[in-house]
């Protein structure tokens, strides 16, 4: 069996490292996992007036694909020491009953940021949101990608090796969080 994870960035920056990392982790995957990206870009901000005259397409096309993963691995930047509007908006989108999409779902989350503390305090405002809405988020190992300008090449490519590593390990890590959380 082969583990469907959708990865979900925090920035919509074209330029973005966090897209870069997680278009790293495609690398990295252990076997037996597939990662898909989402593009949260096109989500218009949430409106409980808008989804009750029902989805729009983004909002629809986001939401079928997190509940089609078996998980989410999210890789997001820290603005103003918490959650980037856009993935917070996603976050909303999904969160909308019926069908609640990040309900059991074993999430995963790592960030990259210029500066040296690598991202920390929007780790811990996913950890308490996403856990408020059932998801389960890998405890550890927790990955900070701190001062992250040197550790990516001129074409946006992760160079830095024990990053790399650290993302391995993540994703080691997360492919048996998902197996322990499938249904029996």
């Amino acid at each position: 069996m082969t583990f469907k994870v959708l990865g979900i960035c925090g920035s919509l920056r074209k330029a973005s490292l966090n897209m870069a990392a997680l278009r790293a982790c495609r690398e990295l995957l252990p076997e037996a996992m597939a990662l898909e990206i989402a593009d949260i870009g096109e989500l218009p901000m949430y409106n409980q007036d808008v989804f009750d005259q029902g989805l729009p397409a983004p909002v629809k096309r986001f939401r079928e694909q997190v509940a089609a993963a078996d998980a989410l691995l999210i890789a997001s930047p820290e603005y103003n020491f918490s959650i980037p509007a856009p993935l917070k908006n996603a976050i909303d989108w999904g969160s909308r009953a019926p069908n609640q999409v990040f309900h059991e779902k074993p999430i995963a989350i790592f960030s990259v940021a210029p500066g040296p503390v690598g991202g920390a305090r929007v780790q811990y405002d996913l950890r308490r949101v996403l856990g408020q809405l059932w998801g389960h988020v890998l405890p550890r190992p927790e990955v900070f990608i701190g001062m992250a300008a040197g550790k990516f090449d001129a074409q946006g490519r992760l160079s830095d090796e024990t990053t790399r590593k650290f993302l391995t390990e993540l994703l080691a890590g997360f492919k048996t969080w998902i197996a322990r959380m499938q249904p029996r």
